[in-house]
């Protein structure tokens, strides 16, 4: 079980990046993923997050109104659309799948990752 995320690179601030999380292994379809970031020296934090269906999503206040998550069931991917971006935006971006059909924002919500890609935003 596997969940591929890709998309990172280097940006400038104002810029943009999409990021994508493909499943293989296992179907997520009926699983809610988010996606978390993890900066130097800090923790792994809730970034955003989307139900089974993608009827909810949830978003940190650091990123609500700049980045939009969007999942495609059929494909067994998520993305995470970033626009607006900024250096504090700067870290390793992981996807995740919960144990729930709607999204959380806590870590122990969710029992499978991905192994992260690096979204560097510079100034």
């Amino acid at each position: 079980v596997q969940l591929q995320a890709s998309g990172g690179g280097l940006v400038q601030a104002g810029g943009s990046l999409r990021l994508s999380c493909a499943a293989s292994g296992r179907t997520f379809s009926n699983n809610a993923m988010g996606w978390f970031r993890q900066a130097p020296g800090k923790e792994r934090e809730f970034v955003a997050g989307i139900s089974w269906n993608g009827g909810i999503t949830s978003y940190s206040t650091s990123v609500k109104g700049r980045f939009t998550i969007s999942r495609d069931r059929a494909k067994d991917t998520i993305y995470l659309q970033m626009n607006s971006l900024k250096p504090e935006d700067t870290a390793v971006y992981y996807c995740a799948a919960a144990r729930t059909a709607v999204p959380a924002s806590e870590n122990n919500y969710y029992r499978s990752w991905g192994q992260g890609t690096q979204v560097t935003v510079s100034s």
